[in-house]
């Protein structure tokens, strides 16, 4: 079933205008003749018993600080202590920038195809059945080792709250069957509130580490500027930062849900100046108060019980992002199916059961690999450099290219709107950077992991 329809070319004597319902309609200037109709994902649901068009703007926001500002933040004073202040914060800075930038783009791009839902039906426009395929199952691939790599984190969190009082996988079933629970309801809109307190508590778990930090300083640490290193170890380092804002690949399924889109990009400023700040703040202080020692995830480099207090609020927000992963994993694959079907709309048996076993699926595909799996971490670092360098910066400038090229003009508005056509470029060769050479690091780091346990000679 084909998730969307490519929008066609248009020359520069037509224009696009939206009705009152979200609908896209093209006409020629010289005829007034309608060329085409595109409904936005979930067109009008006056009469539908599901409805999803429900987010607010605020709401949107705080779900991408959800899942953003999560377990990235706690990675970034580690790096720091590598690379130095200076380069770290520079970077960090820049890559927060950057991130609005590309966020700019994918929203635009939302906005003038009304109909795309996810990043798979974005490059079924751009790179038609192919394109589908890959971004899906990367959309798909990525999401999953998300949650997994929460899981981790709730298991860590839950271990150090109990002194391990448990074993761990028991601690991570546990922590799995909470995920999968708040992953259940079918739209956003009935995760509005938990995506509000993820954000909201995994603010107060990076004040209270760096308050923590600060009233515990570590004696005799080591704090320098900037530190002379190998690209591999630079690289491997800064891979914190450049992922920290990984999260773009949710945004067409939130914006998707919002009563009014256009004004996502109000949330897309509250994310990127809040994120940007917040990282630049915590990496500092925390290393400043323990130095080149730090640990990652930094909670750890704390005393047991600040250790234990921040871990009790960051748990919150490690337990809802990974039902909203979650949710958006099942989400695509269950709207590959039924998209238009009444089982999206109404409350049917087989939409219900499809709908849960998918949720389910994902979790417990993302519970086995970080049960079974001695080098799931090292895996999750060979996916976000596969997948998040390109949905979170790369693929951004296509965007723009592919919107440029058939809505404004062809070659000739690409020349006129040489800057934006320059950084666009610029945009996807970044995006390839970092995919290659994120994926490079990460294989030679898993290469000396597997050395270093006898599994390869």
């Amino acid at each position: 079933m084909s998730l969307s329809a490519a929008t066609p070319a248009i020359d520069s004597e037509t224009k696009i205008e939206a009705d009152e319902e979200g609908a896209t309609m093209t006409f020629d200037h010289k005829t007034s003749e309608k060329l085409d109709v595109v409904e936005d994902v979930f067109g009008d649901e006056e009469d539908h018993d599901i409805r999803y068009k429900t987010l607010s703007w605020p709401f949107v926001a705080a779900f991408m600080i959800a899942e953003i500002v999560s377990n990235g933040m706690l990675t970034l004073p580690n790096a720091m202590a590598v690379v130095g202040i200076v380069p770290s914060l520079i970077l960090t800075i820049f890559l927060g920038m950057f991130a609005l930038y590309t966020a700019k783009l994918l929203i635009d791009f939302k906005l003038n195809h009304p109909e795309v839902h996810n990043m798979g039906d974005a490059g079924y426009i751009i790179f038609g059945p192919v394109g589908r395929e890959i971004l899906s199952a990367g959309t798909i691939i990525f999401a999953i080792f998300a949650v997994g790599s929460e899981l981790l984190s709730g298991q860590l969190a839950l271990s150090t709250l109990s002194n391990n009082g448990l074993c761990a996988i028991a601690l991570l079933a546990i922590f799995s069957a909470a995920t999968f629970l708040l992953s259940v309801p079918r739209t956003l809109g009935g995760l509005n509130w938990l995506g509000f307190a993820s954000a909201v508590f995994i603010t107060i778990c990076g004040v209270l580490a760096m308050i923590g930090a600060g009233a515990n300083p570590v004696p005799g640490r080591v704090i320098v500027a900037s530190v002379p290193t190998t690209f591999y170890e630079a690289f491997l380092a800064i891979t914190g930062p450049v992922f920290a804002y990984a999260g773009h690949f949710l945004f067409f399924i939130l914006i998707s849900e919002m009563r009014k889109p256009e004004d996502a990009m109000k949330a897309a400023w509250v994310l990127q100046g809040f994120s940007t700040l917040f990282y630049a703040v915590f990496s500092v202080v925390v290393y400043v108060y323990i130095g080149s020692t730090v640990a990652s995830p930094a909670l750890l480099s704390l005393p047991p019980v600040w250790s234990k207090i921040t871990f009790a609020f960051g748990m919150v927000n490690f337990l809802i992002s990974g039902a909203l992963y979650t949710h958006a994993a099942a989400k695509l694959v269950f709207f590959r199916f039924f998209r238009h079907s009444r089982h999206v709309y109404t409350h049917t048996v087989l939409g219900w059961t499809i709908w849960v076993m998918l949720c389910f699926a994902a979790v417990a595909i993302a519970f086995v690999f970080a049960t079974a799996v001695p080098i799931f971490s090292y895996m999750a670092g060979i996916t976000a450099s596969l997948f998040a360098s390109w949905y979170t910066y790369g693929i951004a400038g296509s965007f723009w290219l592919y919107d440029t090229f058939y809505l404004k003009g062809g070659l000739s508005a690409l020349r006129r709107r040489w800057i934006g056509t320059t950084l666009a470029c610029s945009t996807v060769l970044a995006g390839a950077f970092m995919c290659v050479a994120g994926t490079y690091v990460s294989v030679k780091v898993l290469r000396q992991r597997l050395l270093g346990c006898g599994i390869l000679c």
